[in-house]
């Protein structure tokens, strides 16, 4: 048997996607920290995707690269035949690729629609099968999956990503139950707004951020590291028992009328 062969049956592996950036950068550098070898899922920058990589393999990690939309089922498929080339398994996969068109719902079109839900949606059904699969070879895995108040709540501009986000919570609920047969652990990261990359393509970014602070029972905005906290906690053996569910990560804004 070959050196990578021993590897691939002992070493952890987390997948997370749209990882170039934000909280999926994050997420994998920290899982990378934990001690996983990662797979770095983007699907424009190479060069941010690269930096990424170079960050895990400072702290002596393998990191396999994957440029794929996952909004495309058949580069989801491509996606987990590198992983099972490279790797041989996968132990976690954090779902956190995301996209949209900001618009009031009665200026969307079919192709924003399917945009949004095509990424943010039905990504999550077909990366979780393909997942599940490798998972279910070393004895069960974790799903974690990133989602938004925006699912539950109205928020100007934000009807496609919204309801994708709706979607992905139930989807959660629908996997966590299938696949715990398979011994895998299915639940979603909900936060406030959190001050990434993507949050400046909100045209009234500045006016919600100095909102989101001032209204915040907790003093402060979330960041992302108290995104990752989370997700974290979610891939501990000891919350094993928490399935299907959606943890809401921001600083009890959405206790308030």
């Amino acid at each position: 048997m070959s050196m990578k062969g021993i590897i691939n049956m002992t070493q952890k592996v987390a997948l997370v996607t749209g990882s170039s950036r934000g909280i999926g950068k994050a997420a994998a550098i920290r899982l990378a920290k934990e001690g996983y070898d990662i797979i770095v899922n983007y699907a424009r920058s190479r060069k941010a995707a690269q930096e990424t990589a170079e960050e895990i393999e400072a702290l002596g990690r393998k990191v396999l690269i994957v440029k794929a939309n996952v909004g495309d089922v058949s580069k989801i498929k491509l996606m987990f035949e590198q992983i099972q080339e490279e790797f041989g398994r996968l132990d976690v996969f954090v779902n956190n690729a995301a996209s949209g068109v900001l618009r009031p719902a009665m200026e969307l079109e079919e192709s924003h629609w399917d945009w949004t839900m095509n990424i943010n949606s039905k990504a999550l059904l077909f990366c979780a099968q393909e997942a599940a699969k490798l998972m279910d070879k070393n004895g069960g895995g974790k799903i974690v999956s990133i989602s938004s108040l925006g699912s539950i709540r109205y928020l100007e501009n934000y009807t496609t990503v919204g309801v994708s986000k709706a979607a992905l919570e139930a989807l959660t609920r629908y996997l966590a139950v299938e696949l715990s047969r398979k011994n895998i652990v299915v639940n979603a990261v909900s936060g406030g707004a959190v001050d990434t990359e993507a949050l400046t393509h909100f045209p009234n970014r500045e006016e919600m951020l100095a909102e989101t602070r001032k209204k915040t029972p907790a003093g402060r905005m979330v960041e992302i590291e108290d995104m990752v906290n989370a997700v974290m906690f979610l891939l501990k053996d000891e919350s094993s028992m928490i399935r299907g569910q959606t943890i809401i990560v921001d600083g009890g804004i959405s206790l308030l009328v």
